[in-house]
């Protein structure tokens, strides 16, 4: 199923996806487009996006896109708790 979700849904998601690391995300600019960002303990950014509407609002894309950041900060050396994908 690959259902809408709301801006709140998503950003609940990317929180548990980045564990044990913090998102911080900035409401949607006129374009739709959302800021988030993923801080370490010390606050320091590991990883920013700004992600279109079209991404955040659909499941499929948003959960893809988690996934592929996830692989990158790994590949960067950040440890990252156990996730799956929420139905």
């Amino acid at each position: 199923m690959n259902a809408t979700l709301r801006v709140n849904e998503a950003l609940l998601i990317a929180n548990h996806a980045f564990q044990p690391f913090q998102c911080v995300a900035w409401a949607p600019d006129t374009n739709g487009e959302l800021s988030l960002s993923v801080v370490d303990r010390t606050s320091t950014r590991i990883g920013h996006a700004r992600i279109p509407n079209s991404t955040y609002t659909n499941r499929r894309e948003w959960m893809t896109l988690i996934e592929e950041v996830r692989a990158e900060l790994s590949h960067s050396g950040h440890a990252l708790q156990p996730w799956q994908r929420p139905r």
